[in-house]
């Protein structure tokens, strides 16, 4: 029994002076940031750039189903004016060319959601690389002890430990000084 008090002295000896260097570490020398991360993607010069870049594939993508939707619209609309004119083996070869537009149209609709997803996340995966070495190089510059990304679960930060924009205009600058790829 003696002994089991004796380890509880000593351990809450220790856990005292573990405290007190703890908090001789004084809140002057830890240094937080914050960084909206997704905010920098969007709003960067690189990020306006990809999202008009993607913008453009889209529209083209949107184009090319739009005229497959048509094609299978007009189809019905004739099928449908035409049935009574036309005979059976005729109506039947109709609907089955009609199935195949279906399915190509969707087979399109697909491969073009895929294809837009695969692109829009090359394009944020290379500039997200270049933003997170952006922010390693600051934390690094101005002595960060902890840099947190804002959506990352953070119920509340003060707008002074928000670092966005300089990660951002320091993410542009360092675009416009790199040689084009």
């Amino acid at each position: 029994m003696k002994r089991f008090v004796s380890l509880v002295c000593l351990m809450a000896f220790a856990l005292t002076i573990i405290t007190g260097l703890v908090s001789s570490v004084s809140a002057a020398d830890i240094k937080i940031g914050v960084v909206d991360v997704r905010k920098a993607l969007f709003e960067s010069e690189a990020g306006k750039r990809a999202s008009a870049d993607l913008d453009v594939l889209v529209k083209a993508k949107q184009t090319a189903i739009d005229e497959k939707a048509k094609a299978i619209d007009k189809m019905k609309a004739d099928l449908e004016r035409q049935a009574s004119a036309i005979s059976v083996d005729a109506r039947k070869a109709k609907e089955a060319e009609m199935e195949r537009l279906v399915r190509d149209y969707q087979r399109i609709a697909a491969d073009s959601q895929a294809d837009l997803k695969k692109k829009e996340a090359e394009l944020s995966d290379d500039i997200l690389k270049e933003i997170f070495d952006v922010i390693n190089k600051l934390a690094q510059e101005e002595k960060y002890s902890l840099i947190v990304e804002k959506l990352a679960g953070i119920v509340y930060s003060d707008k002074a430990l928000d670092i966005t924009e300089k990660v951002i205009a320091r993410y542009n600058e360092s675009k416009k000084a790199a040689p084009a790829k």
